[in-house]
């Protein structure tokens, strides 16, 4: 005797199969959750001096491009300004 879930079996759900696809998908995804945390375990986070010591790097560093860029910019208004009035 065969089995019928529904008049229609090509409709989603339907279909006996279904089970077996479900499994295929939990096995994979059980796979990617236990292969992502194995490359997690390879990570190497940085302590909280290296942390600290190249946010103080990337402070002084946008300070000096903020300082230049300053200095270019009053350099280059004072010359528009002394063209514009002579």
């Amino acid at each position: 005797m065969v089995e019928h879930w529904s008049p229609k079996p090509g409709v989603g759900g339907s279909s006996p199969s279904w089970p077996a696809i479900k499994g295929k998908v939990m096995n994979k995804l059980v796979s990617f959750i236990k292969s992502s945390k194995t490359e997690l375990d390879k990570v190497i986070f940085p302590t909280k001096i290296q942390v600290k010591q190249a946010f103080i790097a990337v402070i002084i560093v946008v300070a000096v491009i903020a300082a230049y860029l300053a200095l270019v910019d009053l350099l280059m208004s004072s010359i528009v300004s002394s063209s514009l009035k002579g």
